[in-house]
C-alpha cells in the first residue's frame, strides 16, 4: 500500500506530519509527501519522498507572500484571511488532488484535519483515509470551545451558549470553504449528512497530537477520534547553524514567535529582551528568523543569543521557560521536556492553546496586542516564581514520555489502513524522488 500525505504549507504542520510519515517510512511502509515548491525544503529535510503537487498555482514564492501578508494581521482580521487561503487550497484540491493522486499511485491518504473538507476527494474515490490534527482540533458540536477562542472550558448554560455563539460567528467566517464542500459533493454524486459536524472526518481514525492531559475534558468525540502525544522526535528538520560555543550553561529563557509573525517584531523581540532583563544565572535566546536584524533589537542582556534559526528541541532541554506566540508544536515541544510558558497568542488557533495551558496550570499568557514591557516582566516572574508551574510542566513531560504518542499515531495509522504492524527499520541514507 502506497500512503499520500496531504498538509498546509506551514512550518509546523509540515514538521510535525512529517515526522509522522517519517515513522511510518522507518516500518517499511511506501509513503509519499505532496507538497508545494514552498514546502519541498521542509519535506526534503524530513527525508520523505516528495512529489510535486499543484506547482503551476503555487509557484516558488507564493506561500511566503501569504504568509507575509498574514503576518500583517491579527485577531479576527487573521483569522479572516486564513480561512481564505484555506478555502483556496481546498478549492485547488477538489480540482487536483484525484489526478495527483492517480498519477502517483496513492492507495490510502493521511489529510490534515486542518484541510478537514478536503476528505470529500477520497471518499469519491471510495480511498481510505485517516485525519491527523497538527493544530488543536476544531471542535463542531459546542462541548468545548472552538479552538480560536480564548475562552475557559466550562459545561454551564451560559459557557455552552458561548460556545454556540462561537461557532456562528466562525460559520459566518467559513462559509465560503462550506459551499465548496457543498458543491463538490453534489458534483461528485456523495449524500452527505451536512447535519453532522464531523461528516467529512475519517471514520478510520482521526488522530489529535494534543495530548489528552493538555486538552479540555470531553466524552463527545467520535469513536475513531484518539488523543496520542506529540508529533516530533528532534530529527527530519532543517540544520540550523546555532552559536554553541555562546551558551554559559545556565539555564535558558527560550523565546520564540514562529513563523507567521513578522509584524513589529523588532518591538516584540525589544520587549521580550527588555522583560527578560540581567536575570541572574539565566541566558536568554532569541530565535528571530529571517525578517530583522539582531542589531535592530534594544535592551539585549549582555549575554544573549540572538539567532534565525535555532535546534529548538535541544535548547528547550536546557531552558526554564519558553517564551512563545502560543503555537501549538512550539508548546508540546517545551511540554515534553517539562518547561513552564509565558504565552503571547496572536491569531488563529494561539487563543485555543493559550487556555489550555491556563487550564493546565502550565503557564501563564497575555494577548500580544496588550502587552508590554512590564507587563510581560510581570508574567516572567509570576511563572519562574511559583514553582506549581514547573511541577504541572513536569507532570506533562511525564505523561506525554507515558503515551509514545508518535509510535502510537503510527500504530493507529497501520490499523486503521489494516497494515500488518512493523518495527522500525534502519534509515537508508538520502531521499526517492
Amino acid at each position: 500500500m502506497r500512503i499520500g500525505f496531504l498538509t498546509v504549507s506551514a512550518p509546523g504542520h509540515l514538521q510535525s506530519i512529517g515526522t509522522l510519515a517519517r515513522t511510518l517510512k522507518a516500518r517499511g511502509h511506501d509513503v509519499v509527501f505532496f507538497g508545494v515548491p514552498d514546502a519541498e525544503p521542509f519535506i526534503r529535510a524530513a527525508q520523505i519522498p516528495y512529489v510535486p503537487y499543484c506547482e503551476h498555482l503555487y509557484p516558488a514564492g507564493s506561500i511566503k507572500k501569504i504568509m507575509h501578508h498574514l503576518s500583517t494581521l491579527d485577531g479576527k482580521e487573521a483569522l479572516e484571511f486564513t480561512m481564505g487561503a484555506i478555502t483556496r487550497a481546498v478549492e485547488v484540491a477538489f480540482q487536483n488532488l484525484p489526478q495527483a493522486l492517480a498519477a502517483a499511485d496513492i492507495d490510502a491518504l493521511v489529510l490534515d484535519e486542518v484541510l478537514w473538507g478536503v476528505g470529500l476527494v477520497p471518499m469519491h474515490l471510495g480511498m481510505p483515509y485517516v485525519h491527523v490534527s497538527s493544530a488543536l482540533c476544531f471542535d463542531f458540536s459546542g462541548n468545548t470551545p472552538l479552538c480560536t477562542y480564548p475562552w475557559p472550558h466550562d459545561i454551564t448554560p451560559e459557557s455552552l451558549a458561548r460556545n454556540q455563539e462561537g461557532l456562528r460567528q466562525f460559520a459566518l467566517i467559513s462559509e465560503r470553504y462550506r459551499s465548496l464542500g457543498r458543491n463538490y459533493a453534489e458534483q461528485v454524486g456523495l449524500d452527505i449528512d451536512w447535519a453532522d459536524p464531523f461528516a467529512t472526518i475519517s471514520k478510520l481514525a482521526w488522530i489529535t497530537q494534543t495530548p489528552k492531559d493538555f486538552d479540555f475534558p470531553s466524552t463527545h468525540w467520535p469513536a475513531q477520534f484518539h488523543h496520542t502525544g506529540p508529533f516530533h522526535d528532534g530529527q527530519g528538520r532543517i540544520e540550523s547553524d546555532f552559536p554553541w560555543e555562546k551558551l554559559t550553561g545556565e539555564p535558558i529563557i527560550y523565546a520564540s514567535m514562529g513563523a507567521t509573525l513578522q509584524r513589529g517584531l523588532e518591538n516584540v523581540f525589544s520587549a521580550i529582551a527588555e522583560a527578560v532583563g540581567e536575570r541572574a544565572g539565566m541566558q536568554l535566546v532569541l530565535a528571530i528568523g529571517s525578517s530583522i536584524e539582531a542589531e535592530q533589537l534594544r535592551s539585549l542582556p549582555a549575554n544573549a543569543i540572538v539567532a534565525r534559526r535555532t535546534p529548538q528541541i535541544e535548547l528547550l532541554k536546557r531552558s526554564a521557560l519558553c517564551i512563545t506566540h502560543a503555537g501549538l508544536n512550539t508548546v508540546l515541544e517545551s511540554l515534553t521536556q517539562g518547561v513552564p510558558l509565558v504565552a503571547l497568542p496572536v491569531m488563529n488557533d494561539a487563543p485555543g492553546v493559550a487556555a489550555r495551558i491556563a487550564y493546565a496550570k502550565t503557564g501563564a499568557s497575555i494577548p500580544l496586542p496588550q502587552m508590554t514591557a512590564p507587563k510581560l516582566a510581570a508574567l516572567i516572574d509570576q511563572v519562574l516564581g511559583n514553582p506549581e508551574y514547573r511541577e504541572n510542566a513536569m507532570r506533562m513531560k511525564q505523561a506525554i514520555n507515558g503515551t509514545s504518542g508518535l509510535e502510537r499515531a503510527a500504530d493507529i495509522v497501520e490499523e486503521g489502513f489494516g497494515l500488518p504492524r512493523r518495527s522500525q527499520q534502519p534509515q537508508e541514507a538520502g531521499v526517492a524522488d
